[in-house]
């Protein structure tokens, strides 16, 4: 579906030399079927592994093996991976595991981490390629507010008995960062990863093995039905457990995080935070469509050499389905099913355009102060950041005949917000 729409099959990523070469070495296991013993995804494998490293053996609550055993399997019967794609995923797997019981060891040790309040989140959402990174990083300059790190939520249990100063799992987040990048350097073009810079909320929760982080990297049709059907309350339950934690030894400040996730499930975070604030993110709604089936491709490419065709997403990239999930938000803000007066609406246009006013614009609805050096802080970092940092992020873009059947479905979204037409 996705295929048809906005990748050409014909024109495959490239890979580094180092990534065909050992991919060529494990197609010829993998036409022995020897490559799934001598890279294990079984969940006796993982388990035993994780146990003898960390000491550990308690999982927590038992509402981590369905998705768990859901996912092994669609990765073994579905993802098609190949060697680098089996190597990652079993030391990604491996590092959510770690961190669970890591995480529920810590816990039990110290049960007054789950007395930690977590006050009056920000919450940044909205399609992909909307804004939601870069707006997540100007926020990240400000001492006032805190968002996870990539280095803490692939070693979040350091990081929670540290206060975040863990200097030697910092330095190994950082070596996870960069191996995606040396792996699949277009990624960093798309989106900017490294061990300090602010994570998706959707990995902060990788540890439950409910995410759309996880499903971000997989053709795996069988675990996205099972997380799109899962209850919203068990993957902010291990949210705000995981939040906690992180709060427990270190300076307390004003949580924000982002992910696409929130967008669907307004009523339910607002459930889970009550006094939260969330930033609704706009763009044109095909310039997202074209940019994030493109990201897409080339992460499950980092995996697979199965090309992009997936329509576990297509409600952020067919027309009609992403129309209906934007409409739904509108809804629940005109029914007063979410509290309306605790949800600001940022256009990507205004941030590009001039992103110190855009930012008051978001400081005053959040009721925090912003003054002139704070405007400055916030020019500072995109001068020192531009646009294309990494170089530009080349992607299909619709045609003429694409735009014409997928722009009527926008208006009434387009219309409300204002939002100006980039295809």
């Amino acid at each position: 579906m996705a295929q048809n729409l906005l990748v050409d099959p014909s024109a495959p990523i490239p890979r580094p030399e180092w990534v065909d070469a050992i991919n060529a070495e494990g197609r010829m296991w993998a036409d022995a079927g020897m490559l799934a013993d001598m890279v294990p995804l079984s969940l006796g494998s993982l388990l035993d592994a994780a146990f003898r490293e960390t000491g550990l053996r308690d999982m927590g609550d038992p509402d981590w093996e369905e998705p768990l055993t859901v996912l092994i399997n669609a990765l073994e019967t579905e993802a098609e991976l190949n060697l680098m794609g089996r190597l990652a995923t079993r030391s990604e797997l491996l590092l959510f595991i770690r961190n669970r019981l890591k995480l529920i060891d810590l816990v039990r040790r110290n049960p007054e981490i789950r007395n930690q309040q977590i006050d009056a989140p920000i919450i940044i959402t909205g399609l992909p390629r909307t804004g939601t990174s870069i707006l997540q990083e100007v926020l990240h300059q400000d001492p006032r507010l805190r968002t996870p790190l990539f280095w803490e939520i692939y070693f979040m249990g350091e990081s929670a008995i540290s206060g975040g100063q863990d200097q030697v799992a910092r330095a190994l987040g950082d070596r996870v960062a960069r191996q995606w990048i040396r792996m699949t350097p277009q990624i960093q073009t798309m989106h900017e990863t490294a061990g300090d810079i602010p994570a998706e909320d959707a990995s902060v929760w990788n540890y439950s093995f409910v995410s759309d982080a996880i499903m971000s990297f997989y053709q795996i049709p069988s675990y996205h039905a099972w997380v799109n059907a899962c209850p919203p309350e068990l993957i902010y339950k291990y949210h705000r457990l995981a939040l906690q934690a992180l709060q427990w030894r270190a300076p307390k400040r004003r949580w924000f995080g982002k992910t696409l996730y929130h967008l669907g499930c307004l009523p339910k975070l607002f459930d889970a935070y009550p006094d939260a604030r969330v930033i609704h993110t706009h763009r044109d709604p095909l310039r997202s469509m074209a940019s994030i089936t493109n990201l897409l491709r080339t992460f499950y490419w980092s995996r697979s050499d199965q090309d992009f065709d997936n329509p576990g997403f297509e409600e952020i990239m067919v027309g009609e389905a992403t129309a209906r999930r934007l409409e739904q938000v509108m809804a629940w803000r005109d029914t007063g099913a979410v509290p309306d007066a605790q949800i600001i609406d940022s256009r990507y246009q205004d941030l590009v355009e001039d992103p110190a006013r855009a930012a008051k614009h978001i400081y005053d609805g959040l009721g925090m102060s912003f003054d002139a050096e704070d405007a400055e802080r916030v020019r500072h970092y995109l001068a020192y950041k531009p646009k294309h940092k990494f170089g530009a992020h080349q992607y299909r873009a619709m045609s003429a005949d694409q735009v014409a059947r997928n722009r009527p479905h926008f208006k009434r979204y387009q219309d409300r917000y204002n939002v100006p037409d980039e295809a």
